[in-house]
């Protein structure tokens, strides 16, 4: 085949997985107003999220929140299909310009494909499911890895950082001269960032949601050159050239940041580190993550897989506590929350990410490492200072118990000479997994006191169910340390603490 001929056309050809339809086209997705939501694992998601948010404010960016509102979901969906159908020629996956991709990068050490998919074990890594096992990619897979590669590629040595596109530059050598391990991508971060977005009731409406109007950009003050050019349209020639300054300091960059410099081949890539973005501790995050700029030491919230993302709901809405000055803030969440409550009946929070941990420079899935995602759904009636206090004292209520739980377990070992405090751990965890199940209905339930109250026995059942699923009672000893350690709930099924707003 014509190492320069034009094929696979990302507006024509389908290659986006969407939940219950299987692969489609961009064309389709902004065609089809039926198509619900995306499929893929939760990283997948979000990059392609980013992507799709990308070509929608490259196709129109509203100046303000009246003017998002009078675009609408349709609207949005228009002007992007007419700028795909304008822009179709830049949307090459193979060819004199393949999208994202960087030709001159072609001297880079070649790599497999699955040596940059962190869910995919390569080298002297152990094979435990069949899921890990490297496998050959069709077009559509490559072109969603590159989509991926460009800011959830993780840091270490596969990146050949020997091959440098900027004269002068020294960004991707080591203090000895000597080419430098890559840096985890700008959406992934040294343990994962937890990203969020909000979700409507098909995928359009959801992209809508999320548009980042031109004052919204200018308030916030994180991006500096503001929107940016979309990186397809204007493609960088080097890790630290005028396009990718520009890239480091909009919104553009973040969406699509570029932390890689591809070229696909036959059966895998040439890699290396592509632009080098500023990160949380330097003011600059996606605007998906949520940070908190207002303590000494910046904090981002992270990807925990021992805390589900739905139980950070309370730091992703402090904005909603009007007097409250600092906390977490997520550009997407509150600037989309504020405008969206008065034009949308029901509105989700989808959040997720990649736990990710780290040696010697080197980035890498392993141990209790993994994806997680969650989503809740709010009705914008409800939504308010009123609620969001209630459930902020529902939440913290609930991790007393969980705490509780794991105090009565680990007496109970205890009692019986044994070190407990693994179990302890465990029944909390289940605790945690059994709330979840009835999360939308407390957030539901958030706008009554009442109505919250008759849901407390259920959670008090959870505690009572994690106790003994991790704590025996069969022998005379067991039933011993089983009784006199069982968790009191009497106190928190008879509280009724007044909320202070």
């Amino acid at each position: 085949m014509e190492k320069n001929k034009n094929r696979f056309n990302l507006v024509e050809v389908d290659w986006i997985p969407v939940v219950n339809v299987g692969l489609v086209s961009l064309r389709r997705i902004f065609s089809d107003s039926k198509l619900r939501a995306l499929g893929g694992n939760p990283v997948q998601k979000i990059a392609l999220t980013k992507l799709l948010l990308a070509i929608c404010q490259a196709a129109y960016t509203p100046e303000d929140d009246e003017a998002w509102a009078k675009l609408g979901p349709g609207g949005m969906a228009k002007k992007s299909l007419q700028y795909l159908e304008d822009k179709k020629d830049l949307f090459w996956l193979y060819g004199d310009k393949p999208f994202l991709q960087m030709p001159k990068i072609e001297n880079a050490k070649k790599q497999p494909f699955g040596a940059v998919l962190p869910d995919v074990a390569t080298g002297n890594t152990t094979v435990l499911v069949q899921s890990q096992i490297e496998k050959t990619l069709n077009d559509a897979e490559i072109a969603l890895l590159v989509i991926q590669l460009m800011g959830f590629a993780l840091g270490g040595k596969k990146t050949d950082n020997s091959v440098v596109l900027s004269t002068n530059f020294h960004g991707k050598s080591n203090e000895k001269g000597k080419p430098s391990t890559g840096r985890p991508g700008a959406s992934v971060g040294f343990m994962g960032y937890l990203h969020n977005l909000l979700l409507g009731d098909n995928l359009q409406t959801s992209l809508w949601l999320n548009i980042i109007t031109l004052d919204t950009i200018k308030s916030s003050a994180v991006y500096t050159k503001g929107i940016g050019i979309a990186p397809w349209e204007k493609m960088p020639k080097g890790e630290n050239c005028n396009t990718a300054q520009n890239l480091k300091n909009s919104l553009m960059g973040r969406l699509i940041p570029l932390s890689r410099f591809i070229l696909i081949t036959a059966d895998s890539l040439h890699y290396s580190e592509g632009i080098l973005h500023p990160t949380y501790k330097d003011g600059v995050v996606d605007p998906s993550v949520a940070v908190n700029f207002s303590e000494k030491k910046t904090k981002v919230l992270w990807v925990n897989t021992e805390k589900r993302p739905w139980r950070m709901i309370t730091s992703l809405l402090s904005f909603l506590e009007t007097d409250k000055t600092n906390g977490f803030n997520c550009l997407l969440i509150e600037s989309g929350i504020k405008r969206s409550r008065i034009k949308i009946s029901k509105i989700g929070i989808w959040s997720g990410g990649l736990q990710v941990s780290s040696n010697a420079g080197e980035q890498y899935v392993s141990g209790s490492d993994d994806f997680v995602e969650s989503e809740i759904f709010l009705e914008s009636s409800i939504i308010g200072k009123d609620w969001f206090a209630l459930l902020k004292q529902e939440m913290s209520e609930l991790d007393i118990l969980s705490k509780r739980v794991y105090v009565t377990v680990n007496g109970f070992y205890r009692d019986q000479k044994v070190n407990g405090e693994k179990l302890a751990g465990q029944a909390s965890n289940l605790f945690w997994q059994l709330c979840e199940r009835k999360f939308q209905t407390l957030v539901d339930a958030c706008i009554d006191q009442s109505q919250v109250k008759a849901l407390r026995p259920v959670f008090a059942q959870f505690v009572n169910k994690s106790y003994d699923d991790y704590c025996p009672h069969e022998t005379a000893r067991q039933l011993d340390a089983w009784a006199k350690n069982r968790p009191n709930l009497g106190k928190y099924l008879k509280k009724e603490e007044k909320i202070s707003v």
